[in-house]
This record gives structure tokens, sequence and C-alpha cells, in this order.
């Protein structure tokens, strides 16, 4: 079942970080359907997290897509090169982002192996942000499509397994040293040992 509307809209993205964890994002590009279960995500907490491209309400045509309601799709392009998925959450006005960091897949492998010019599937093939776009398909034309909805070329279900309490490890989150003190704050959370 989709996630609704609603489920977006707290202003507790840090525990919506990691309530993600399990959850499915399936993607509709090109008539090609690819799944895969949410293992890594990270939370953004505008406009008071240093980290967060809404830090101190900084509104730029790139980044105003995070001031609508929660449930929509935020692609950005980092380096030039790899294509960043995030869920955008909390209600109109309130910034909150979280970057899914990678995916179990679970329909559509060979369309995944072949967007990642991959032979074989390897340990980490579909881990680290760009990784995990890439093998979806996912990319910057897709920002603001809604999450949600049954026509939506990129949705995310409920999913069939959870992960225990004990298997979530949080830490801090990766690459944002610019972020001063807010770089240290556990942030990350991975879903350590899928089912």
């Amino acid at each position: 079942m989709l996630l609704p509307p609603d489920y977006y809209l707290t202003e507790d993205v840090v525990t919506l970080a990691c309530d993600l964890l399990g959850r499915e994002l399936v993607s509709r590009i090109d008539g090609l359907m690819t799944k895969g279960i949410i293992t890594e995500t990270e939370a953004y907490r505008g406009p008071e997290d240093r980290a967060s491209h809404a830090w101190n309400n900084r509104r730029t045509s790139r980044t105003e897509i995070m001031f609508g309601p929660g449930g929509r799709a935020y692609i950005y392009l980092c380096y030039g090169i790899h294509q960043m998925f995030n869920v955008v959450t909390g209600p109109a006005e309130t910034p909150h982002a979280i970057l899914i960091r990678a995916i179990r897949p679970l329909e559509g492998e060979q369309i995944m192996l072949k967007r990642r010019k991959l032979a074989a599937p390897h340990k980490k093939w579909t881990s680290g942000p760009g990784t995990a776009a890439q093998a979806l398909g996912l990319c910057t034309r897709l920002t603001g499509s809604p999450l949600y909805e049954p026509t939506s070329l990129v949705q995310l279900y409920e999913g069939n397994i959870r992960p225990l309490k004990e298997e979530i490890h949080s830490s801090p989150r990766i690459g944002i040293d610019y972020a001063g003190e807010d770089a240290a704050l556990p942030w990350r959370f991975q879903w350590l040992s899928v089912r």
C-alpha cells in the first residue's frame, strides 16, 4: 500500500528517517518498473541544520520544493554527476528532507544492472545515494513528484518487512564537514541485517 500524504507531514524528520528503513521505493521510468527496500537514510532538518540545503531558510529555485508540504521528491545533482534522491517531509514552510542512501533491490534487478552498467551485482552495487538513484532511474526532472499518488513515476510503499530496533545503527552523516558541530549529529540510519 502507498504511504499516505499525512505520513510525511510530521515535523520530526529524524524519527521519520529511521522509519523509512524497510519501506519500498518504486520507480516507473520509461515504462520499466524497479523496486528496492530502503536500507540507509540521512535526515536533514532545515532551517536550523547547517548541513541542510535549506539552512537559515535559504530559498533557491533548487530548494523551493523543500518549503512545500512533505511527500514529494527532491532530487539534486551532486558534483555534476550523481543524482541524489530525497524525500521532502514536514508541513509547508518546514524544509526537512531525508536522503535515501541505499536500497536492497526487490524487482527489476536486470534493469538496475543495465542502468549501473554492471554485468552482475556485487556487495554494494546499490549502496550510496548516487548509485541507488541511478539503479532506480531517478533524476532531477522528477523533483516535485508526489510519492503518494498511484500515477506518479516514483512512489513509496509501506513495505512487507520492518527492521527490529536492534538491527538499526545510527551514526553521523557523511561528507558534511562544512556543517560544523551539526556534522556530528547521529542522523544517518542503516538497517544492518536486512532479512
